[in-house]
């Protein structure tokens, strides 16, 4: 591989541009931002870690006044367009605050950060003081702001307040970019002071972004649009634009080509098909797949496939919402684990971290904080890819879900017993995680591979493991086929029965060829044959070594 000095953890695009540092060209944004100059307030939600903060930080250094920025977008997309730049770059007073540090265990640890974030940003532009049509009125409420010694009511009013001075400075209406807006009531949800900090977070961007005569038009990220207690109404031309939109898709996340230029340009082509195991299957709109972008980038830095968004966001947060388990929600994840997809109806969700009223509100939470896949088409959620699905195993690993964490913690025996030709104790595994997922109804042998799914969760570390493979005659139901670096495991085929024998499922096997693709490989293959009958509602295993 070869080595690229990728900015792993840095989310600030003049750092990036003047170090020289890969970057991956979302200059584009901007043009698609100006597309609609009567846009007031644009909210863009995505979960965490898809680019929100690098994408705002671009915006800045391409709108303030205060900078020169044509050497830092100097080659990029936006370069092409002349008449735009000439007309919008570092032309408008701007204001770029991040709410993503606004945390704690108390509304007044929290409030007492947001103070000295608004405090910091004033600071940053204490030379409108200097300005000559400041009053001392607001002078004195600015120091106060500044040395965060004001009270709430001034501080909820500050945003308003730095947008109308800097418009007296220069003459110009000032552009606001308030980025990870709703991380304050997320931490509130889960410490207890929800209401405290929502009505705060509500009043300072209320008087910020309705009918303020000195905002020419904001951006606000976020993971959710908090829309029931109107956070937003009442906003004058207000856009938003959320994972069921397709507008701005390709500026949060990585597309396709990007990856493939990446991988390119790194020498690491072969990486391709374990990075979108691992980190692609996000749908957001009805564009094409979306890679995470942190953990691509965190992936080809250190040549491993591993866990790397959840580290920003525990699994704590997955298993209390899980944990929930209403309207049959628990049922929901088990099947999803298992490779099904899930019906659900967004359009019930409220808008908030607190108020679930069906297991389809705890699903449309999940699926904005980047936790669940979304089908615009088939209105039906998913778990994206690999490292999602290691949250939830580490999530329910620690739940209350007995059964299923039993089942999981299992599966390593059950891949033991295959390698081991004991069927009997295969079978008896794969009871057991039936057992748990009860709930899928045994009907065919589709249903049957959801429970051998997660009986065998454990075999994806050793396996890529291929469904409905095509081969002599027929598709072999699964096929285990060792990863490189465990070569010396035996390759797995297996055949799935539903009330009828399992000697069948191994004659089958033989009778269609279903090796035959993987006859190349040097080592061991197994035959599997499980049967469910449906009298004796037991499972029955055969195994057999290929004769090759």
């Amino acid at each position: 591989m070869k080595k690229i000095d990728f900015p792993v953890g840095i989310s600030d695009f003049s750092k990036i541009r003047e170090n020289e540092y890969y970057y991956i060209d979302k200059t584009g944004l901007i043009c698609e931002v100006l597309k609609n100059p009567g846009t007031e307030v644009t909210l863009i939600t995505r979960p965490r870690r898809f680019g929100k903060t690098l994408g705002m930080s671009m915006l800045a250094e391409f709108f303030d006044i205060e900078k020169d920025s044509r050497k830092i977008f100097q080659g990029l997309e936006i370069s092409n367009h002349e008449k735009l730049c000439h007309a919008w770059q570092n032309q408008r007073p701007t204001v770029f605050l991040t709410f993503k540090n606004v945390d704690g265990l108390s509304f007044d640890s929290a409030y007492g950060q947001l103070k000295y974030e608004i405090g910091r940003l004033y600071e940053e532009y204490a030379y409108l003081l200097d300005g000559e049509h400041i009053s001392d009125n607001e002078r004195q409420i600015y120091e106060r702001i500044r040395k965060q010694a004001a009270g709430e009511v001034e501080v909820t009013r500050s945003l308003q307040l730095l947008l109308q001075l800097m418009n007296k400075y220069y003459g110009k209406q000032a552009i606001l970019l308030l980025d990870e807006y709703d991380v304050p009531l997320a931490k509130a949800s889960s410490h207890g002071y929800y209401e405290q900090m929502l009505e705060v977070i509500k009043a300072m961007m209320t008087t910020a972004l309705k009918d303020n005569a000195a905002l020419c038009f904001s951006i606000v990220t976020g993971c959710l649009r908090i829309s029931k207690e109107s956070i937003f109404t009442g906003t004058n031309n207000f856009v938003s634009d959320t994972i069921t939109d397709s507008r701005l898709n390709e500026y949060f996340g990585f597309v396709q080509s990007e990856i493939d230029q990446m991988l390119k340009d790194a020498d690491a082509m072969e990486y391709a098909l374990n990075i979108k195991k691992w980190y692609d299957g996000y749908h957001f709109g009805e564009n094409e797949t979306i890679y995470s972008p942190k953990s691509v980038v965190e992936a080809v830095t250190s040549g491993i496939c591993d866990t790397y968004w959840n580290q920003t966001e525990t699994f704590e947060a997955l298993k209390m919402y899980i944990e929930l388990n209403i309207d049959g929600l628990k049922d929901a994840v088990i099947s999803m684990m298992s490779g099904e997809k899930i019906p659900v109806n967004t359009a019930t969700f409220a808008n908030d971290m607190t108020t679930f009223c069906t297991k389809d509100d705890v699903l449309t939470l999940l699926i904005h904080l980047g936790y669940l896949g979304y089908d615009f088409q088939a209105k039906c959620v998913y778990i994206p890819n690999r490292e999602v699905m290691t949250e939830y195993v580490n999530a329910i690993s620690l739940s209350q879900w007995g059964g299923i964490s039993v089942a999981l913690k299992n599966s390593n025996e059950i891949l033991e017993a295959i390698w081991q030709n004991k069927p009997e104790k295969v079978a008896s595994g794969i009871e057991q995680a039936h057992f748990e997922t009860s709930h899928i109804q045994y009907n065919d042998e589709n249903a049957l591979s959801y429970t051998i799914s997660l009986a065998l969760y454990t075999a994806r570390n050793y396996y890529t493991v291929i469904r409905e493979m095509p081969t002599g005659k027929g598709f072999a139901d699964m096929v285990y086929i060792p990863k490189k670096r465990f070569a010396d495991k035996p390759a797995i085929v297996m055949e799935l029965k539903w009330n009828k024998k399992a000697e069948g499922a191994i004659k089958q096997i033989k009778e269609k060829h279903y090796s035959e693709q993987i006859k190349a490989f040097s080592g061991k293959i197994l035959l599997v044959g499980i049967n469910y009958d449906k009298k004796t509602k037991k499972h029955k295993c055969i195994i057999e070594k290929y004769q090759k």
